[in-house]
């Protein structure tokens, strides 16, 4: 059963890929990173399954049970006021009738949109097209029966898995992209793209809005377009992915690996710095900001 809150919730999550503002995605991992980001004026919250693994002590790619990201899913849902989309990887399942029931599952969480991806463990053989555009409409379909819109954000690794050649991969990506969108995607994420002229071919190419990951950490050291070039580009949606969580991880790090070999507090003492900042922080995390 979807509620009106969740079709409503749904519409206007649908509706923020079509403004003229790009749509900005602090991927979050638990209930208190959502809070935080929501906290902070994020209009939706967009789940990391990587972080979310994480969090739970597993490597990513659909080692986690469903019945747990579940969980964690439904946590964050019932935390927020906003609009939560959750990404499903390839969508736990070995066939399409698994895969149907997985996102029945998870649509009963709340959610309002899903990212699912055409690699399986990022295999460099994508998933046959057609397969992946009739799972897609098998997704729309269910969908429609349960009185909403779910908001499919379809994630092709063309980009990200293949050895081909730099265009054959961007051919890959735009014909991919189409088909998807044919069959009942809302949106299609490419990743990952950090060249200005790519992202603009994308955007003309794929009669679809946009989403581009913008990782810093992934990019071999090149600095994605910021969150201004990349709308004047024409990208309707950006996400920070995995991101927000491996920094976080990366301070626990500093911060541990700085006390055992000096045994001084500087990294931790940086990030805690202003130290109002850092209070406000946690209280944003556990619903005290009003």
């Amino acid at each position: 059963m979807v509620s009106s809150i969740q079709k409503e919730k749904a519409e206007m999550f649908l509706k923020y890929h079509q403004d003229k503002e790009i749509l900005v995605l602090l991927n979050s991992w638990d209930i208190g990173s959502s809070k935080l980001i929501e906290a902070s004026g994020y209009k939706a919250i967009a789940t990391t399954s990587m972080g979310i693994a994480a969090s739970l002590g597993y490597p990513d790619c659909e080692v986690i049970q469903l019945s747990e990201m579940i969980d964690a899913i439904t946590g964050i849902v019932n935390a927020v006021q906003v609009p939560v989309t959750a990404d499903i990887e390839s969508g736990y399942g070995s066939n399409l009738n698994e895969i149907i029931d997985s996102v029945n599952k998870l649509i009963s969480t709340g959610i309002v949109g899903i990212n699912i991806e055409d690699s399986i463990e990022l295999n460099p053989v994508l998933i046959d097209e057609m397969e992946f555009c009739e799972r897609i409409s098998a997704i729309r379909a269910l969908s429609d029966s349960l009185g909403f819109h779910l908001v499919i954000n379809a994630r092709t690794d063309s980009f990200y898995t293949t050895s081909a050649s730099p265009q054959e991969k961007l051919s890959e990506s735009i014909k991919r992209g189409n088909k998807y969108r044919e069959a009942g995607a809302d949106c299609i994420f490419v990743q990952p793209v950090w060249e200005k002229e790519t992202i603009a071919t994308l955007v003309k190419e794929i009669n679809a809005p946009i989403n581009i990951l913008s990782n810093p950490g992934i990019g071999a050291g090149i600095l994605p377009p910021s969150v201004r070039e990349l709308q004047d580009l024409g990208v309707a949606r950006l996400s920070m992915g995995s991101g927000l969580m491996k920094a976080t991880l990366a301070l626990i790090k500093k911060v541990a690996d700085e006390l055992s070999e000096k045994g001084t507090y500087n990294q931790l003492l940086e990030s805690l710095t202003p130290l109002p900042d850092a209070a406000l922080a946690y209280k944003m995390a556990v619903g005290q900001f009003k």
